[in-house]
Order: C-alpha cells, then structure tokens, then sequence
C-alpha cells in the first residue's frame, strides 16, 4: 500500500454490493461516485466523509479533477484542528491557484478557529495588517487607530461599543496600491471585527455565545480576500477597514438608551447592545465613501435572521442597485460559492425609528422583529455615500457551530472566493 490515499472522480455506479454508497474503497483507492445534479455539493461531502474517518493525507488523482472540484474537496477536507496534506493535480496554473487558494482560506480559518483570550481587538488588526503586508510589500501601508484616539477622528461606533473591554477597540486602515502616485481607489473593502460579543448588556444566551469567537468573521474574510486577489496580481488601488472590538459587560460598557452621533452627523439610539455590528460597520462604511470608491463591500456575521433566511449554505446579500446583486451572484457562480439577495429598499432605512434619534439601531423586540437583515441593511445605508456602487454580505455560511454533512465545526471561509473574484473584476 502507499504511503498516501488516492481519491478519484468516477460517474460510474458504484459495484452492486456498494449498494448507494457514494464513496468506495479498493486497496489504496477511493473513489466519489458522481451522480449529476450539484457534482461540487457530492464532493464537498465525500470530503467529510473521508475526514471524519481520520485520514489525514491523500493525493487526487485522475481526469476528472478541476481547479473547482478539487478546491470543494479541500473545503469538506478541512477541519479546525489540524491541517491537512491534500496532493494537487493537474497543470501548474491549477496547482499555484490552489496552493494561493489554501494559504488564504488558512489564514481566514485560523483567525476565526483562534479563542477570544488570544485575539484582541489590536491583535486582529496587527495580524491582518502584518499578513497583507508580507505579501504586498512595499505596496502595502497601514495604520492603527486604537482608544481614545478613535474619539479623536470621531469613530464613535467602535469606541463605544469596544470601550466596555479592558482590551482597546482598533480600526484598521491598510492601502494596497500597486499603481504607485495618487492613483484612484478603486474598491473599499471593510470587514466587521467583533473578537468575542457577549451581547454586552442585551446579553446573549450561553448557547448562543459559545460561538462568537466568529463574529470577527467578516474582517478575515474581506482580509483573506483581498491577500488572495493580491496573490492573483490584482493591479488596481483597494482600502481595507477593519472595525475591530470586543462586546463585553463593565461600568464602561455602553448601554441601551445611549445615543450615538457619527461623524456624517447621522444619530443613532441604541435599543440593543447586541446589534454592534452595525453600529461598529457605520464608521467603516463612512471611512470606505472617503476614499472615493467606485465598489464598497462589506462583509459581517450580523444577524441571525439571515441565517433564518438563507440557511448556512448561502451568504445573504443586498444592494440598492440590481446591477450590483448581479455582478456578485456572478462572480459568486464562477467561483462555486453561493449567495442569494435579500430585499433592500429605500423605506428599509426607516424601519428603526427612534423618538430621540435619527434611527435606532434595530427595532426594540427579539432578533429585530420580521425582516431584521433586511432592516440591518436599512441602517448601514445610512453610512454609504450615493455615488458609490454598495453590497453588502450577512456572512450566514461564514460559520458551523457545530460539524454538518459539508463543513467541520468553525470557520468555513465560504465567501472569500466571491470577494475575490469581485476584486480582480
């Protein structure tokens, strides 16, 4: 026998005595048995199914494979405890696409996977800085706005929502600029960062905040994503913001009744410490329309009614152009990842109203009430310049609290791919 197991693709039934397997085994063989309908769905779960069996290395073979059923593979292959040897195949270009791919989603992954205690707020910014800048070089510059001094440049959503933490609250502010001068930025990226929530004093259930070490889940996918378009020789000007804190219970913490004024002069009531996302978004997105962007992404785990929505196959998605939702479902499609739009119009910037604020940041009763995504979507637009060509992603696929039949517990890195892809457009 090998040293390695070699897997391949077949669209041949499985022998009679296999019955409906859809994975078989021969000596140091195995082979996924494709069925039609969704080929890169059957091999995410083949995937699974020979992890969950401890096998550790294996090397694909055959002429079956391609650069998007052997990264499905890798996807159900990985696991948050260790990592895994998976042999590529096929030409250079697939195998280099891979290999970028992987280091990427590693990255993401790992941030994610890590506990609280090990990922302040700065420390988030720190890492995703210093990994951006090993790959971009000169091309890469940052800086790291942190404390008071987010008072000081009127950041007034992550400093209040991070100032109930002994660990400061931070905004990233990284440059990626391989055309050199003044050139025009041509995408702002900005990520949610939220490094544990506690739900501060709307405080979250233990089952429900067992999981929030992933609520950072937006900044390393929008992070990941950029390193992996920078890997592909992305040649044009992106900013990346990371709004980055922790949502915790002291005598500093903010607290529901408080009142926010940003520096676009927009007034925020908080009726719900557990709606930060937003609230920490609203000064990225504003930092995002300075920059004179033409495409604005940003990327959060921020509510649970997307999830309810769109379940944890999907990543929701909103625009208030069409052209937009389009572009990403696209791109989305090109990469074997999956997103679905969810409604967003004009009258869902009014569906908080607050009697002491412009807009409060959700609706006083449990999850937001009905259509909270979309009402979530609402307030951020607040925040957007008009101009620019806006989406927004609730990350619903972002995370699996628990293992399923496609993905092992933790983070997934589903919608790196798609931002990616949005980059390079």
């Amino acid at each position: 026998m090998t040293e390695l197991m070699k897997v391949s693709l077949t669209k041949e039934a499985p022998a009679a005595h296999w019955g409906k397997a859809d994975v078989t085994f021969q000596n140091d063989l195995a082979a996924i048995h494709l069925q039609g309908g969704d080929e890169l769905r059957q091999i995410q779960k083949a995937a699974r199914k020979l992890r969950s069996q401890g096998i550790t290395s294996l090397s694909l073979e055959g002429e079956l494979w391609d650069l998007h059923s052997q990264w499905a593979f890798a996807q159900g292959f990985a696991t948050a405890k260790s990592n895994s040897d998976i042999r590529w195949t096929g030409d250079e270009a697939t195998q280099a696409e891979l290999k970028n791919r992987l280091d990427s989603a590693s990255f993401a992954r790992q941030l994610i996977n890590e506990t609280p205690e090990n990922l302040a707020p700065v420390k988030l910014a720190i890492l995703a800085a210093h990994w951006l800048s090993e790959i971009g070089g000169e091309k890469v510059t940052y800086r790291i706005i942190e404390g008071a001094e987010l008072l000081e440049e009127k950041w007034v959503g992550i400093h209040a929502v991070g100032r109930g933490s002994e660990r400061p609250p931070a905004m990233l502010e990284l440059d990626y600029n391989p055309l050199g001068d003044d050139a025009p930025v041509s995408v702002a990226l900005v990520g949610k960062g939220i490094t544990f929530d506690s739900g501060g004093y709307s405080i979250k259930a233990s089952e429900g905040m067992l999981g929030m070490k992933c609520d950072m889940g937006g900044a390393s996918t929008v992070t990941a994503a950029l390193g992996l378009a920078m890997k592909q020789g992305l040649n044009k000007r992106v900013k990346l913001f990371l709004c980055c804190a922790e949502n915790l219970i002291s005598g500093h913490a903010y607290k529901l009744g408080d009142i926010l004024t940003y520096k676009n002069g927009v007034s925020v009531e908080v009726v719900n410490t557990d709606a930060e996302g937003r609230l920490v978004l609203a000064d990225g997105l504003q930092a995002a329309s300075e920059t004179g962007a033409s495409l604005i992404i940003d990327a959060a785990t921020l509510t649970g009614a997307a999830l309810m929505a769109v379940g944890t196959n999907y990543n929701a998605i909103f625009s208030p152009k069409s052209e937009v939702l389009a572009m990403a479902q696209a791109k989305a499609a090109e990469v074997g990842e999956r997103v679905w739009p969810l409604p967003l119009d004009p009258w869902h910037r009014e569906m908080c109203p607050s009697a002491y604020a412009d807009t409060a940041n959700s609706r006083p009763m449990k999850g937001g009430g009905a259509g909270g995504a979309s009402n979530a979507a609402g307030f951020l637009w607040h925040f957007v310049t008009p101009e620019a060509n806006w989406l927004h992603m609730d990350l619903a696929s972002a995370f699996a609290d628990t293992s399923n039949s496609l993905w092992a517990a933790g983070g997934t890195t589903h919608g790196v791919l798609t931002i990616a892809a949005l980059l390079q457009d």
